[in-house]
């Protein structure tokens, strides 16, 4: 108890002795992407999100101070089969007429192994927001850094499909898997 708290002094003194946040690093959508598989009709139905936005701050010499805020279109989700992405951005799922954004913010990245990092993040969903801790993989190169994890969540925690038929023919866990290259910005 006493190490965290002298810890805690520290980064308070480093906070207020105006060390600069971790720098700036740019999503290159065209090589990332966030999709979604869950178990429904008796198969496997994959999506991906089209449409999203990230501000990441990224220090490759200090990945815990790691912060990032990724926000979805909640209306972007095409799954495959195509017949259930209506389904699944429908009032009985996401709604997302009504609850258009989906978000992910990143508090830390906590050191596991050679690469390997354990994300802490809350995930915000119907206007319900959850705690996800899960592995992720970060590999530098250069200017760029990959980063890739999954993560599961019980979709009716955030009131996603608790009611009406269709609630028993779709699993509980959706598996999200988040593949990411970022770039250092100038």
């Amino acid at each position: 108890m006493k190490r965290r708290a002298v810890l805690l002094a520290g980064l308070l003194v480093l906070a207020t002795a105006g060390m600069s946040p971790p720098a700036g690093w740019t999503v290159a959508r065209e090589s990332s992407t966030i999709d979604l598989q869950v178990r429904a009709f008796g198969g496997d139905h994959d999506g991906r999100f089209e449409t999203w936005t990230g501000d990441i701050r990224f220090d490759p010499a200090d990945p815990d101070r790691t912060r990032a805020t990724v926000v979805v279109q909640a209306a972007s989700l095409k799954m495959h089969p195509a017949v259930a992405t209506s389904r699944a951005t429908g009032p009985a799922f996401l709604d997302a007429a009504h609850h258009p954004l989906i978000r992910f913010e990143l508090r830390s990245l906590e050191p596991a192994a050679d690469g390997a990092f354990t994300a802490l993040a809350d995930i915000s969903v119907k206007g319900q927001t959850r705690p996800v801790r899960f592995p992720v993989i970060l590999t530098l190169e250069g200017d760029r850094a990959r980063i890739a994890g999954a993560f599961n969540l019980d979709r009716t925690e955030f009131g996603i499909g608790t009611s009406g038929p269709l609630n028993r023919l779709v699993g509980r866990q959706v598996r999200v898997r988040v593949a990411l290259l970022i770039r250092r910005e100038a």
